[in-house]
Order: C-alpha cells, then sequence, then structure tokens
C-alpha cells in the first residue's frame, strides 16, 4: 500500500509541471521547452536464477507486464533532453504482480522529433508466485530506449505528438533483463 501512494504521489506531482508546459516555447521559437507525455507498454521481466543483493527470490522468477508510463521531458540546450518518469506495472502472466517505479532520463533528440535515451532509477517489485500480501523487492534501475516519432518515419511534418518506445531495462546489478515495447504520447 505504501508503495502505491508512494507511486500516486510522484504521479500527482507532475501535474503542475504539465500545466506550465502548456505555454511554454523554446528559444527556437515553436518547439516546447517542457513536454510531459503518457504512455502504455507491453514486455517480459526475467529475473536472474541466483540471489542478489536485492534479495529477489533465487528462482528466475519471470513475467509477462503491461505498463503505464507518465513523465515530463525538459529540452535543456540544442538536442539536449532531460526528464523524469514514473511506471506501473501489472503483471498479466507468470510471477510478476505489480512493478513501480520511478526514473531520470538524459537524452539526444535525434532526427525531426525522436529520442535516444537512458534512464536510472528505483523500482519495487511485488510477485505473484509468493501469494497474496507479499512484500516488494526493490532495487535501482537502469535502462536506454529509443522514441521513434512518425514524422521520422516517412511523414511530412517536422513533429509529431505520437512515438513508439524500445527500450531495455535492467534492476540491481544488471540481474534482470526487462524489454519493453509501446506507444508514447507527449502534449
Amino acid at each position: 500500500m505504501k508503495t502505491l501512494l508512494f507511486t500516486a504521489a510522484a504521479a500527482a506531482s507532475l501535474l503542475p509541471v504539465a500545466a506550465l508546459a502548456q505555454d511554454g516555447t523554446g528559444q527556437d521559437g515553436g518547439s516546447r521547452r517542457i513536454e510531459p507525455y503518457v504512455g502504455v507498454m507491453g514486455g517480459i521481466h526475467n529475473f536472474d536464477s541466483e540471489a542478489n543483493k536485492q534479495g529477489i527470490p533465487p528462482v528466475g522468477y519471470k513475467g509477462r507486464i503491461v505498463e503505464g508510463v507518465a513523465g515530463v521531458n525538459a529540452n535543456v540546450a540544442g538536442p539536449l533532453v532531460l526528464g523524469v518518469e514514473g511506471t506501473a506495472s501489472k503483471g498479466v502472466s507468470g510471477d510478476i504482480d505489480w512493478e513501480y517505479g520511478v526514473a531520470g532520463r538524459a537524452g539526444i533528440k535525434a532526427g525531426k522529433d525522436s529520442l535516444i535515451f537512458t534512464k536510472v532509477g528505483y523500482k519495487w517489485v511485488n510477485f505473484d508466485a509468493l501469494g497474496p500480501n507479499s512484500r516488494d523487492y526493490h532495487g535501482m534501475t537502469y535502462g536506454a530506449g529509443v522514441e521513434l516519432s512518425t514524422a521520422d518515419m516517412g511523414g511530412s511534418a517536422q513533429s509529431s505528438n505520437i512515438r513508439l518506445r524500445v527500450q531495455a531495462d535492467t534492476m540491481g546489478n544488471f540481474h534482470s533483463i526487462r524489454p519493453m515495447a509501446g506507444v508514447v504520447a507527449k502534449f
């Protein structure tokens, strides 16, 4: 329950930033300096079969997950983008019940409106396989990915609010692999 409250508070803290972004423009005259976004992704999270510092049970847990993403990017200088995002995932098959996380992002804009990024944050995981009311396991998370704008896929527009996102994350000292893909809409 504490994890749910933390995730809700983190998401709520992004709302004032999103409201301010509605009238912000960048120094190039047209692009926004602050861009809130939301998205839906799906993927698989596979954990090692050996013990690790996070105490995740050494049984090779894995599962398919669906994830909601909400965040804010800030165009700080030229193609450099910094941001923060929160995630909440639900296991749809396998050993994972829920995952929650928050991460900072750094990226470089590429093409007309696409983004190549890295991220570092913290994640909590609850395993369905351990039964109801089991404890959450947690640790640092690291990842990298690409958001491909539809404007860069043959469109004539200079930018698009829709991006296709592909990323891979890991938890702890690279004791898991978490490939994800989905759609992100920026405002």
